[in-house]
């Protein structure tokens, strides 16, 4: 699997992806399932610096 996520992307991924969780599951944001799904892809894209929708569309952030 090619890196296709970089340094600052990845940090933003895994902020955003962090908060996301937390507010899903303090049950502040609402629809619940939704954004706890999504601050899991943004935590996993992170963590694994490679994006499957950025290999599709032929993006890379990692220099």
């Amino acid at each position: 699997m090619e890196k296709n996520v970089g340094g600052m992307d990845r940090n933003i991924r895994l902020g955003a992806g962090a908060v996301l969780i937390v507010l899903s599951l303090l049950k502040i944001i609402s629809p619940i399932w939704l954004f706890l799904i999504i601050g899991i892809v943004l935590v996993a894209t992170g963590y694994m610096n490679f994006c499957p929708a950025y290999k599709l569309i032929g993006m890379n952030t990692n220099k």
